[in-house]
């Protein structure tokens, strides 16, 4: 967002103010200004000259000898431009004066370029005739310059005035970075408005006078309009100007369009313009006899539509674009651009001023897809103000008037449905300067409001907020508002106010915190893979057309078939990144991931999914299927789940090698598995005949029966006895089993037991194996006799010999 100064204190009569206090002060109240640009820059002495009489030079075809009157002496200048006449009014640059740069329009030098008296071929010259490129300007703003030679002034100009003012460059241009929720500031009054306030100075809006109402022919009956999809187009605003007269717009007007860079072109399109640069609402006209059936519709646009915009390129349509439709046809893209069918040309005789609301997201959408991004999208889709429609609309009619530009019909169409009614925020004092850690008065602070055109209802002591303000929409935002014109410097700096009690990580993060450090101690190292897969992965895990992982939810705009859908498995990433490991001759690699499945609740998408975080062990090299199980077992009893853990051998999982997987049990709910990853599966990840172990934690189920309470117990005051157990067992029978039977006939007295053995050989027949375990027994109020251990020990061995299993001697 570009401003001139000279336009802002059009409406701020009373700034008084440097280019740089300007700027800073905007800054500091929130109205941030990138830098600012002097038009004037190195323009010395440069007045308006007119030439009386052009001699030829003696010694250069090229070259004229020109006498010119500068008001205050006739002077001599040589000069090379094509386009020179007797009673010209032209810039000239006196001896000693400095011009932006050359004629040449490139790069202007950083201090211009002094103009000195000298000789061209022998012939004294004092001064020059300018450009408009050497005046630091061009012919985008100044289309009535000349391509080559030097600018020429209107006849009205006087002879010795200062060139620099005439041509309206006496002036200060302004950048503003405006942030998106400020859109009142996205045109010259909304600065002005936060010029006004900061400086404390009167905000003065132009007058607009009441338009057409000396005419007894109306809008309404010259034009229809409807909307019918209201959800897209808030208000439509219509009226009709009869008996165009085109021309050249006034100067005051040109300065200003040229100062935000947007080029003159004539009276009426430059009225479009400026009221888009002044109330920040693009409008737009039509060609009224183009209208069939002088019916205005706002709707969508069907799929496959296509449409050829004022820029003579045809765009592809479809259902989301909105278009503006007469009674037969589409003539134009609602907040975009028009159509070439409906388009102002100077055979024009009557005309429709449209000026509208648009939903912003739509139209953002809808230059994307079509490819056209214009200055009247660019503020349409920032979400405008439906107040400020009408009111654009009456300043645009009222210059049409003021300029003569034709004839304004009694009254305006105006079609709308419910608008937004100024809202009402609590006004709480106290509360902003304990917020703020300030002593502000309120007095004052209605004073900042007051100058923002907001409000105060002393009844319900609230603030009435203008609807052209939509960011502000509560408690935060009215103390920025205070914050911002007291002053952010003036702030004093003061410790937050608030019990603060010591912080700490929640439950949830550690318990996975405790999944690193475990890993890690265990030699792991922590992989970060992508949530997004292809569908092809499910086949390389070999599942099942049925199977529920393959109901994953689909991305509606992927990067490629390879990041199409969110994972259901946390397997690929794994198996990928061991993978690119092994095939990198890498050895021993030991990786973990802490990361989130998404699980659909139904397809398509209706609600959010269920994202569960996975705890994901895998390794390759040294170690095996009991190496995982033990690291999952610190794991669990570090989080502080000292119940015994079960595992369900009988589980039937594609990817993993059948029986070398498990499903992990706990307090009879399933929290993960592990196993040996099937040799297929190797094979599909390029990683043929490795053996690969994979473990997955369900983290939601493992936070559910995590604690870290610890009971403290005292050092065992009575000893301990141990017997070791040696039995020839069946194969079939697991060794869970004979766990569950230990724990189960141990009782009270059993304190611990573990496998220390197991033996399969040719000291065993077939169908068996041998297996050995050390048990310990302790009572914590006396000490173990043989015969009290004796007794809990035939209890053990007499289940264990239900089981099928013989103790060896």
């Amino acid at each position: 967002m570009n401003t001139s100064l000279k336009w802002i204190r059009s409406y701020v009569p009373e700034l008084e103010c440097t280019d740089r206090e300007y700027m800073d002060a905007m800054t500091m109240t929130g109205t941030k200004v990138e830098g600012f640009k002097r038009l004037d820059r190195n323009l010395e002495k440069i007045v308006v000259g007119q030439i009386k009489s052009i001699e030829r030079h003696p010694d250069a075809d090229k070259l004229v000898v020109c006498q010119v009157d500068t008001g205050s002496e006739t002077i001599q200048i040589v000069t090379g431009a094509p386009n020179v006449k007797e009673g010209q009014k032209v810039p000239v640059v006196l001896a000693g004066g400095r011009v932006a740069g050359g004629h040449d329009g490139g790069p202007l030098p950083e201090d211009g370029i002094e103009i000195k008296d000298g000789k061209l071929r022998g012939v004294e010259s004092h001064g020059m005739m300018c450009s408009i490129e050497e005046l630091g300007s061009g012919r985008d703003v100044f289309p009535d310059a000349p391509e080559e030679g030097i600018y020429v002034f209107k006849d009205s100009v006087n002879v010795g005035d200062d060139a620099v003012e005439v041509l309206g460059l006496h002036d200060t241009v302004f950048e503003y970075e405006i942030t998106s929720n400020r859109v009142d500031c996205y045109s010259v009054l909304g600065i002005a408005r936060e010029a006004a306030a900061t400086f404390g100075k009167p905000f003065i809006a132009p007058e607009v006078p009441e338009t057409g109402v000396n005419e007894s022919e109306k809008t309404a009956d010259n034009i229809s309009i409807e909307i019918e999809d209201k959800d897209l187009c808030t208000r439509y605003v219509g009226r009709v100007v009869k008996d165009i007269k085109f021309g050249e717009s006034p100067d005051w007007m040109k300065e200003r369009l040229r100062s935000a860079g947007i080029r003159p072109i004539n009276n009426v399109v430059d009225i479009t313009n400026y009221v888009m640069l002044e109330y920040g609402q693009p409008m737009h006209a039509f060609d009224l006899s183009t209208i069939a059936g002088n019916k205005i519709v706002v709707r969508r646009a069907k799929d496959g539509d296509k449409f050829t915009t004022l820029d003579g390129q045809e765009r592809n349509l479809d259902h989301d674009v909105l278009m503006i439709c007469d009674g037969e046809k589409e003539i134009g893209i609602a907040g975009i651009m028009g159509g070439e069918n409906s388009m102002i040309t100077e055979n024009v005789h009557d005309m429709l001023f449209e000026a509208a609301t648009f939903n912003g997201a739509n139209i953002r959408k809808s230059a994307k897809r079509i490819g056209l991004r214009t200055d009247a999208s660019g503020i349409f889709e920032k979400g405008l103000d439906p107040h400020n429609a009408l009111d654009a609309m009456n300043r645009a009619c009222a210059l049409i008037e003021e300029l003569g530009c034709g004839r304004v019909l009694n009254g305006a169409v105006d079609v709308h449905g419910e608008l937004p009614e100024k809202k009402h925020i609590a006004f709480e004092p106290e509360r902003i300067n304990k917020y703020l850690g300030t002593d502000i008065p309120a007095e004052t602070m209605l004073d900042y409001f007051k100058r923002l055109e907001v409000e105060y209802d002393e009844g319900t002591k609230e603030l009435i907020i203008p609807t052209f303000r939509q960011d502000l929409v509560g408690f935060a935002d009215s103390s920025e508002e205070v914050a911002r014109f007291f002053g952010y410097d003036k702030i004093p700096v003061t410790l937050p106010s608030s019990s603060a009690g010591l912080g700490k990580l929640g439950f949830k993060r550690m318990v996975e915190q405790v999944a690193r450090n475990i890993s890690e101690f265990s030699g792991f190292s922590q992989a970060m893979v992508y949530s997004f897969e292809s569908p092809k992965v499910f086949d390389m895990l070999r599942l099942p057309e049925d199977a529920p992982e393959r109901q994953a939810i689909k991305i509606s705009n992927p990067l490629g078939e390879d990041f199409s859908i969110m994972r259901t498995l946390p397997l690929n990433g794994m198996l990928t990144s061991l993978s690119t490991n092994y095939n990198r001759r890498n050895k021993d690699v030991k990786l973990y991931e802490l990361g989130n499945i998404y699980i659909p609740k139904s397809l398509p998408l209706e609600e959010l999914p269920d994202e569960r975080m996975q705890f994901t062990l895998g390794f390759y090299g040294e170690g095996d299927f009991f190496t995982l199980k033990g690291v999952v077992e610190e794991y669990l009893f570090k989080v502080g789940m000292r119940e015994r853990t079960k595992y369900d051998a009988s589980c039937s999982r594609p990817y993993f090698h059948p029986g070398r997987q498990a499903d992990i049990i706990y307090d009879g709910k399933k929290i993960g598995y592990l196993g040996e990853i099937h040799p297929a599966t190797a094979k599909s990840y390029d990683m043929e005949g490795v053996r690969v172990y994979i473990a997955v934690l369900d983290m939601p189920y493992i936070v559910e029966f995590s604690t870290f309470d610890r009971k403290y117990e005292g050092i065992a005051r009575y000893p301990a006895i141990s017997r070791d157990i040696s039995m020839v067992v069946p194969k079939a029978v697991e060794a869970g089993k004979i766990d569950e039977m230990i724990l189960q006939r141990g009782g009270k007295l059993l304190e611990s037991f573990r496998l220390f053995d197991i033996y399969e050989g040719d000291q065993i027949r077939d169908g068996f194996k041998s297996l050995a375990y050390s048990v310990t027994f302790r009572d914590k109020t006396k000490t173990l006799s043989d015969e009290d251990v004796n007794a809990v020990m035939k209890k053990i061995l007499n289940g264990l010999e239900g089981l099928g299993i013989e103790l060896r001697s």
